[in-house]
């Protein structure tokens, strides 16, 4: 049922504000209860879209336009997403902006001029965009629907074309009545969804003035079978048209967005190509001359001379760029997919992965330890359908000569929702944060005998639930019955000596997690906030395997609540930033046995700048780190196709407060006992480099109570997750 929707004023209404009003009507009444009413293919849809269709064959020639000229500004964004879930934003890698000339001639005739480019630079990327992916999409799109130059999509009849009416169901779902002065315009959606999904269609829906048959808007993607590559994850348009002169609905608003994830290892890198469009200046049937059009492709470019005179509103382009282009959909896209998804049946939406190789990252396959020395891992996924997987992970130290394993069984939904259940025997570590990436931790480790990892050995087994909605917070609830063990130092450095790892107490146990995680986002007072909170409990049950001198009498029984918080604050201020980055908990139990993998360590680049690694441990403990982060001069690089690097790096002088608390414990390495630290604030101050694209980092900092000068090198931390 229709439920029409008046909006009258006395005013003649801009095209910006009729946009925004028709987006926010149009998405008024929730898709379940639309989708409940749908009648397909009913006589009132199909005369309409009928009345569409001829109207499109006829290009238009009936309502008196012959031709016009138009202005175009757009973006085009690469931006890169990493991460399970991919739970926080894409990273802007490359950011182009454009000006364009549009023109246009009946019956199909379509040329556009860039009439100025540019560009800016942020990770190395040789990057080269389709061509029609430099303009905008004219008519709403040929009969035929081609993007990436038949690279992406090929041959997709378009639903409001002669072959569609036939491939396609339609059905209408809302309308909207918009009064103007001495007009009133209806527009019914009309939901489009092929007869058979298994082939290359389109699917979403279109908005159609109900009197005269105009396309107002269109919100499509794609089939699975219409997407050439199998790397591709989905491919949505939104293509919106406002009204010119009082009688044509022209182009006023595109957005393209084309997602591909990679298959390599079993960590998710997602690229994505944006593009946003604003077309606007219309001057209507002003004898365009047919030599304007010529031969040649549709977008061209003007000469470098002429594009370099165009003026810009800002002084660069990340000054102009929307800020919500880091989202992890677009909101108008979201919607679109969540359209397909009710429309059609998940598997025709989906890529079909079969087996493969996997890992969480570059040192699941390589790494040097103090425990296992040079380590050789690798694993396997089978996606068997309905959202089911399968993995399995091995991992063999030729100095320990043990064999570490996991096996998963997984399902995930389509909005997030996963179900796991897994059995595992593996290292895990204490600390709430890495100090090191680990691809750097290898090398040092090896080298120097320098290795920022303190693991223990654990054999699990248990359930994990995770919801992780596009864009949204990460929720993951775990249940676990486990078995943790010692490790000993079994490799040797070329120079140095390693420290031995930390004794874990030896109980079965029962482990109850809770975690949430936050992606960066806006938050108050312009600030970019980003948390990750965790709750944990264990319960020891049967007799220890062994017992450690920091458990006094050996007792074995324990129960213990862990709370804890990551969070980074991020202000910008024009090309500088101040960053607060706050590590913070405290843990308790029954009786006074804390077992020592849940204590507090802090000590490192990360968590408590110099001092040394987990030289700082206590039951609650707390490290707030305030940095400033301004661009400094720096010597620019050809790196051939790949870009230049900037001739600017970024300093970044810091202060850093940690403070112990919650009493003295006592901890053994390698069955030795050992003074920790007195409980306390401990200060301490440096400064950071970060260059070549932000990508490397360069520390130098100095602990004033018990610490000491420490220098680092390391890639920046945002890439950690990867190596």
């Amino acid at each position: 049922m229709m439920r029409p929707i008046t909006l009258m004023t006395s005013k003649p209404i801009s095209g910006v504000v009729m946009r925004v009003v028709a987006l926010l009507l149009l998405h008024a009444v929730p898709g379940a209860a639309c989708c409940a009413q749908t009648v397909w293919n009913d006589s009132t849809t199909r005369a309409l879209v009928e009345l569409a269709t001829r109207l499109r064959a006829a290009q238009l020639t009936d309502t008196g336009l012959t031709d016009y000229h138009a202005e175009a500004h757009g973006y085009l964004t690469f931006l890169a997403q990493v991460g399970q879930g991919f739970v926080e934003p894409p990273r802007i890698v490359k950011a182009d902006e454009l000006a364009l000339e549009v023109y246009w001639r009946a019956p199909n005739l379509s040329k556009q001029r860039i009439v100025g480019r540019r560009d800016t630079l942020l990770l190395p990327t040789d990057i080269a965009y389709h061509r029609d992916h430099l303009g905008i999409v004219q008519n709403n799109f040929p009969a035929i629907i081609r993007l990436g130059e038949g690279d992406e999509v090929r041959d997709v009849p378009h639903p409001l074309s002669r072959a569609g009416l036939d491939l396609y169901d339609f059905a209408v779902g809302d309308s909207l009545r918009i009064d103007m002065p001495g007009r009133r315009v209806n527009v019914y959606e009309v939901r489009v969804r092929p007869k058979d999904d298994r082939q290359p269609r389109v699917v979403g829906a279109v908005y159609i003035d109900r009197s005269e048959g105009q396309v107002v808007r269109m919100a499509l993607t794609f089939t699975r079978a219409a997407l050439l590559d199998n790397q591709l994850e989905d491919v949505s348009i939104v293509l919106e048209n406002r009204l010119v002169g009082s009688r044509f609905w022209l182009p006023s608003r595109q957005e393209i967005e084309i997602r591909r994830t990679g298959t390599w290892l079993d960590y998710p890198v997602r690229g994505i190509i944006r593009g946003r469009w604003e077309i606007g200046d219309y001057e209507i049937n002003k004898r365009v001359p047919y030599s304007m059009f010529g031969s040649g492709p549709e977008i061209v470019q003007a000469p470098q001379a002429e594009q370099r005179r165009h003026v810009w509103s800002t002084p660069r382009v990340l000054d102009s760029l929307p800020p919500d282009v880091r989202a992890v959909t677009d909101a108008d896209v979201r919607r679109v997919q969540a359209e397909a998804r009710a429309l059609v049946r998940a598997h025709a939406l989906q890529r079909t992965r079969n087996l493969a190789l996997s890992g969480r990252g570059i040192s699941d396959f390589v790494r040097v330890d103090r425990v296992e020395g040079l380590a050789f891992g690798g694993g396997l996924t089978q996606r068997v359908g309905g959202g089911v997987s399968v993995a399995g992970r091995a991992r063999y130290g030729i100095d320990d000569r043990r064999l570490k394993g996991q096996g998963l069984l997984e399902w995930q939904s389509g909005a997030g929702l996963a179900v796991r259940a897994f059995l595992q025997r593996d290292f895990r570590e204490v600390g709430d944060e890495p100090e090191r990436s680990r691809v750097l931790n290898s090398i040092a480790a090896q080298e120097f005998g320098s290795d920022y990892t303190d693991p223990f050995d654990v054999l699990s087994g248990g359930l994990a639930i995770e919801n992780a909605p596009p864009g949204e917070s990460l929720w993951r609830l775990e249940v676990a019955a486990e078995q943790p063990y010692s490790l000993a130092v079994h490799a040797s450095p070329v120079e140095g000596r390693f420290l031995a790892p930390i004794d874990a107490q030896a109980s079965p146990r029962a482990r109850v997690t809770l975690r949430r995680e936050r992606p960066s986002s806006l938050w108050f007072l312009g600030t970019e906030l980003r948390t990750a909170v965790e709750l944990r409990g264990l319960r020891s049950y049967g007799s220890a395997t062994s017992c450690l001198p920091s458990f006094a009498e050996c007792r074995s029984e324990y129960t213990t609540i862990r709370g804890a918080l990551i969070a980074d604050v991020e202000r910008p201020f024009g090309r500088q930033r101040i960053l607060l980055h706050t590590i913070g908990g405290a843990v308790g139990g029954k009786g006074d046995v804390i077992p020592s993998t849940e204590l507090f360590y802090f000590g490192g680049p990360i968590s408590g700048a110099g001092y040394d690694f987990h030289q700082l441990v206590g039951r609650a403990g707390v490290s707030q780190r305030v940095e400033w982060r301004f661009p400094v001069p720096f010597v620019a690089l050809p790196l051939g196709r790949f870009g230049t690097i900037p001739a600017s790096a970024t300093l970044a002088p810091y202060g850093q407060l940690m403070a112990i608390g919650g009493g003295p414990v006592a901890l053994s390495r390698g069955g030795q006992l050992f003074s920790t630290s007195v409980p306390g604030g401990y200060a301490a101050a440096g400064v950071g480099l970060l260059a070549f694209f932000d990508l490397v980092r360069f520390d130098v900092s100095r602990g004033f109570r018990g610490g000491r000068w420490l220098f680092s090198i390391d890639v920046n931390s945002e890439f950690w997750s990867i190596l």
